[in-house]
């Protein structure tokens, strides 16, 4: 049986409640299992790819928002699914987040402010834990940021404009974690990644990659099947028919140590 480490967590499984040890700018303090991720990201989060490429001038800035809650079923994020008839990315699920506008005083101001326009969120209740690496997406050009908050108040959140996004879902941590909802999405070009499948969703691209890196770094993942390629037809179709495709989406899942480190600057 493993011992729960000094924040009252259980290394392995998923996070559980716990003892906050660090104050909130209000509602709910900050759990440990949060603060303890924070400090284990660090600068970067550690996205496995095979040629980061986070050196490219140019390119275009964005941020996504990395919300992390207490839900009814414990730890949760927050992630969205886009609309089925988007130009781009269309019925993929993803964090809230955008590109930044020139009015945007820093990438967390972008995340919610795309938070807010595209599901609601109350940026009141949100306290910002940190705003880390950009990830360079080598195919579309972009920077994004990965911004991880606290939700201290939680309010109601839903699709705002469903010509844009189809729905919205605080996703437990447990269920991440679980090797039941994972798999290793084979792409076209005959590689995997990896991806989850939660909520009526299967997450992957972008997103998965991050949700993947996070688990590890939280110490919360659990041995799953990582050598059996999945075929998902729709997403293989997605995959097909995008002009530009993200390098986080484009790469293979490769080992801890024969990652290449944090993607990002």
């Amino acid at each position: 049986m493993s011992t729960p480490d000094q924040t009252g967590l259980t290394p392995g499984p998923a996070p559980r409640r716990a003892p906050a040890n660090v104050s909130a700018a209000g509602g709910t303090p900050v759990p440990g299992w949060l603060a303890g991720l924070v400090g284990a990201v660090g600068a970067g989060i550690p996205v496995q790819v095979r040629q980061p490429g986070a050196n490219r001038p140019g390119g275009r800035q964005a941020a996504v928002l990395i919300l992390f809650g207490e839900g009814p079923d414990g730890p949760d994020v927050l992630l969205l699914k886009r609309a089925a008839d988007l130009r781009n990315h269309a019925g993929q699920p993803a964090f809230p987040g955008g590109s930044a506008d020139e009015t945007d005083v820093s990438r967390a101001a972008t995340a919610l402010r795309e938070a807010e326009e595209e599901v609601g969120l109350d940026p009141s209740g949100v306290e910002i834990l940190a705003t880390v690496s950009p990830l360079y997406l080598a195919a579309s050009h972009f920077h994004v940021t990965p911004v991880l908050a606290w939700w201290h108040t939680p309010s109601a959140v839903v699709a705002v404009d469903p010509a844009e996004t189809s729905s919205v879902a605080r996703v437990p941590v447990a269920e991440l974690a679980d090797p039941g909802n994972r798999i290793l999405l084979r792409h076209p070009a005959g590689f995997g990644s990896p991806a989850f499948r939660v909520r009526g969703m299967t997450v992957w691209g972008f997103t998965a990659g991050i949700l993947d890196a996070l688990l590890r770094a939280g110490g919360w993942e659990r041995p799953w099947d990582t050598a059996t390629p999945v075929d998902v037809p729709e997403i293989t179709a997605a995959i097909s028919k995008a002009m530009a495709l993200p390098r986080a989406v484009v790469e293979p899942r490769i080992s801890p140590d024969e990652a290449g480190g944090t993607v990002g600057g």
